[in-house]
């Protein structure tokens, strides 16, 4: 179970992908909204999931003992 420590990380690289993305439509004079919009979903997930991982981590171990 120790990717799920894992997956978080990945959508706060994604977030910066995304935020990366954003900012050089904005240089093109493209619109950004839609790369922006992935960047707060990424970062939400980001927390999201690291709080379900600790919940689950944590309702285990009281299990276990």
């Amino acid at each position: 179970m120790k990717y799920f420590k894992i997956i978080p990380y990945l959508f706060l690289i994604l977030a910066g992908l995304f935020l990366y993305d954003a900012i050089e439509k904005t240089r093109e004079g493209e619109d950004p909204l839609i790369s922006f919009l992935f960047t707060g979903v990424a970062i939400f997930m980001f927390f999201f999931r690291r709080r379900n991982y600790r919940k689950f981590d944590n309702n285990n171990g009281t299990k276990d003992n």
